[in-house]
């Protein structure tokens, strides 16, 4: 089903009318109807479907029965339904309002702040609104008037008529005058900052709360320089398209168009009566209509006679994305832009003595402060990807069980997305490491590959035919816990002999000391190895062979084009890559008759876990 016709939200406010009743047929019993929210799925008013097998349900409600494709693949960047179209009967004057950028809502309101547009679709004689300053002026200038009551003598007073389109971007000081009739598309928000009243008292008796404070913090106090960039759009952001339609009955009675698998697309019709078909689907409309055409249903047809706005998503204007790559000791959170470079880091502890949804909130909070570093909004960001070691349910978005760190059963999306409100994605570590290699690494020209990922554990992560392995299960390909010594050490996953328990940095230590009785570091280890200490060179030696072991075990059952190895290898990377590709070349099934996987170094280096995990966005 690619067309529902819409039942709006109704709001009482005092200030309000009864014109959205008795001119645009909005089905309301009340006295004053000062709002009607003709596509919402904001939990303050939702729209309700009004055709179909899905009448009487929420828009949100069908989108979520039927997933998130009917929304379109630009609207993946955000984690909610992005707009929110209302029709306006102003009656008397509006408060004075501004309303936040998305920074300053997310810190403040636990939710983004608000752009918008508006149409005039009619104006009383001598009409006017009020848009932004008539002046500069300073905050102190601007509080003081505001405690004097003489704020409107320096605010951009603009007359209006029928046709008229202001954009007001977050942070514009705003008011809609007394008699005038709007349609307004807007970010998904309903946060406003009251600066003034003109003295009203709510249905409570008292006067209404003025948010004098926040308002200060984020008003632009300049006069607004009208911006005609849209064009020939009738307003374009990243959040909205609004194009205007108009068919005169005669010349002009039919439209067609194509709803992409890219955007839906919404239809709120202010004059004229006519039909709409979309999907083999044809319905009549008039005047205060709202349809919502989903994602990818084709092509659909508009005749009559009317005045329309039709609201597309379009692509994002340089976004960037966000991937976090968790260690055993270290986490690193990186800002990635859409050739994969990676712009920013930041580096912290692994906390594991704190619970884990701290944690990531932790986390969260440090991807805003990196955002915030580079004067990036929020709204620039498509997503975060994380890497995390352990078992894995992607579509979850949760840590089942990650033996290294200790984790069982977090909703990493979840904690995460409370704090910073877009898309989270998670995967495994080592997926992420080799995904990373394969957009940006020394796996760029190949399709199946396997890297291994060497830390605090063995993470394997097996990419065929260009995308990840992952099994039928959660957790993919844990493939640092085949057994390669019967019996054993004991491994972190309590079995004895894994791969994990010989081929890791613990591992390597683990035997260095059992050997010299010091406790030393990898790069100590290799380098007296180097040096001629023939005891750790034995070490080293062993270390090695085991790696082998579980490197031709892998090309074995996977058959790659090209193995990466990854993590903390000693300087002298050839001390680890000749002995293990002339392993390869002995040991390998087939040899010389079959194809004997390349070998090589990660050439991202630390970098390759966070390009890959944002690369999942």
């Amino acid at each position: 089903m690619g067309i529902l016709k819409l039942i709006p939200a109704c709001k009482d406010y005092l200030w309000g009318g009864h014109r959205l009743v008795d001119e645009y047929n909005v089905d309301y019993q009340g006295d004053i109807l000062a709002e009607a929210w003709e596509l919402s799925c904001h939990p303050d008013g939702p729209s309700i479907i009004a055709n179909g097998k899905f009448a009487g349900k929420s828009l949100k409600e069908y989108i979520d029965l039927n997933g998130k494709d009917v929304l379109g693949t630009h609207c993946r960047r955000f984690r909610e339904f992005p707009i929110l179209i209302k029709f306006i009967d102003a009656r008397d004057n509006l408060s004075i309002q501004v309303h936040p950028d998305n920074r300053y809502a997310l810190k403040n309101e636990g939710q983004y702040g608000k752009t918008e547009m508006w149409y005039v679709m009619d104006a009383g004689e001598d009409a006017f609104l009020y848009y932004g300053f008539n002046k500069e002026i300073t905050q102190e200038e601007f509080a003081r008037r505001i405690e004097q009551n003489n704020l409107l003598e320096v605010l951009n007073a603009v007359p209006v008529h029928k046709g008229d389109i202001l954009f007001i971007e977050s942070g514009t000081l705003h008011a809609i005058g007394k008699n005038i009739l709007i349609a307004e598309i807007q970010q998904n928000s309903n946060v406003t900052y009251r600066v003034y009243d003109y003295g009203r008292v709510g249905k409570d008796g008292k006067q209404r709360d003025l948010h004098i404070e926040k308002a200060l913090a984020v008003t632009r106090r300049v006069p607004i320089i009208k911006d005609n960039s849209s064009y020939p759009h009738v307003a374009d952001c990243d959040y909205f398209t609004v194009d205007k339609l108009n068919l005169d009955g005669s010349f002009m009675k039919k439209m067609e168009g194509t709803v992409t698998k890219e955007s839906f697309v919404s239809i709120l019709f202010m004059e004229g009566e006519g039909t709409i078909s979309n999907d083999g689907e044809t319905l009549s409309f008039k005047k205060g209509d709202s349809f919502f055409l989903a994602a990818g249903s084709g092509s659909y047809v508009v005749e009559g006679k009317c005045d329309a706005l039709v609201t597309t998503i379009r692509e994002k204007a340089a976004p960037v994305r966000i991937g976090i790559d968790i260690r055993g000791s270290k986490t690193r959170i990186g800002l990635v832009d859409f050739q994969y470079q990676l712009l920013d880091e930041i580096e912290t502890e692994t906390k594991t003595d704190i619970p884990a949804e701290e944690f990531f909130a932790n986390i969260g909070r440090q991807a805003l402060d990196l955002l915030e570093k580079h004067s990036i909004g929020v709204d620039q960001c498509v997503g975060i990807g994380v890497g995390v070691p352990g078992t894995i349910d992607r579509k979850g978005g949760i840590v089942r069980y990650s033996n290294n760190i200790g984790w069982n059963r977090v909703n990493v999306a979840e904690a995460i997305s409370k704090v910073i409100p877009v898309p989270v994605v998670i995967g495994n570590d080592a997926d992420c490491a080799a995904l990373g290699e394969s957009v940006a690494g020394v796996g760029k020209d190949y399709q199946d590959m396997v890297m291994l990922r060497i830390g605090t554990g063995v993470g394997v992560g097996v990419l065929l035919d260009g995308d990840i392995f992952g099994g039928r299960g959660f957790g993919g390909s844990e493939l640092g816990h085949m057994v390669i010594v019967d019996g054993g050490e004991l491994c972190t996953c309590g079995r004895r002999g894994c791969l994990e328990a010989y081929a890791s940095i613990a591992g390597l230590k683990r035997e260095a000391m059992r050997a010299a009785s010091i406790e030393m570091s990898a790069q100590q280890i290799y380098s007296q190895s180097k040096a001629g200490d023939m005891v750790m060179r034995r070490v080293v030696d062993n270390y090695i062979h085991r790696l082998g072991t579980g490197v031709v075990n892998v090309a074995n059952g996977f058959r790659p084009q090209l193995v990466i190895l990854g993590g903390e290898l000693p300087e002298d990377q050839e001390t680890v890559l000749g002995p293990i590709r002339e392993m390869l070349q002995k040991e390998c099934f087939g040899r010389e008759h079959g194809d004997v996987p390349e070998i090589a170094v990660s050439a991202l280096g630390k970098n390759a876990g966070v390009i890959g995990a944002a690369s999942m966005v």
